[in-house]
C-alpha cells in the first residue's frame, strides 16, 4: 500500500514538473519596451496559449547554420552541380559581396552534390521582391524560394 502511495505521488510531482517546466508566455513578455515603459495588453487568456504553442514549434526549426528559425524567402542565384560548382559559386558569392555589400549572403550545400548561393532574410515575398529587382539586374537568372531563416534578433 505504501509503493503504490509513493508511486503514485512520485508521478504526480513528475507529471507537475513537466507541465512547469514547458513554460507559458505572455504577450506583454514579448513586447518588452526599453526605457521602463509599461505596455499593457488586454485580452484573452487562449491567444497567449496560442502564442507560445506557436513560439514552442518554432523554436524547433533550424537553418541550414544550425540557427533556430523561422520560415521565410531567400533569393538564390547560383544552384549547379557541375564538376567545378563549388569554385563557382564561390566566385559568384564573392561577386555579388562587391556589388551588394549591404547584403548578406550564404553558400549552402545540398546532397548530392548541388551549390548554391542564396542571399537574405526575408519573412514576406514583398520584402524579397524590393531586393530581387535590383539583384536581377546583375544576376536576371535570381529568383525567390522559400526557405528558413534566422531571426531578426540574430543575424550577425
Amino acid at each position: 500500500m505504501v509503493r503504490k502511495i509513493f508511486i503514485v505521488s512520485l508521478f504526480l510531482v513528475l507529471s507537475g514538473y513537466i507541465c512547469w517546466s514547458q513554460g507559458f508566455i505572455k504577450t506583454t513578455e514579448l513586447f518588452k519596451r526599453q526605457g521602463g515603459a509599461i505596455l499593457n495588453i488586454i485580452q484573452d487568456q487562449a491567444i497567449d496559449s496560442l502564442i507560445s504553442r506557436y513560439v514552442f514549434s518554432s523554436s524547433k526549426i533550424k537553418t541550414l547554420e544550425g540557427t533556430q528559425g523561422i520560415d521565410g524567402y531567400r533569393i538564390q542565384i547560383y544552384y549547379s552541380s557541375v564538376r567545378n560548382a563549388r569554385e563557382e559559386s564561390a566566385k559568384v558569392r564573392a561577386n555579388f559581396i562587391s556589388k551588394f555589400p549591404d547584403l548578406v549572403s550564404y553558400p549552402e550545400y545540398q546532397e548530392p552534390g548541388w551549390f548554391m548561393v542564396r542571399v537574405g532574410n526575408y519573412r514576406t515575398k514583398v520584402d524579397c521582391y524590393k531586393d530581387l529587382i535590383r539583384i536581377r539586374e546583375v544576376f536576371p537568372n535570381a529568383y525567390w524560394v522559400q526557405t528558413n531563416i534566422i531571426f531578426p534578433d540574430q543575424k550577425k
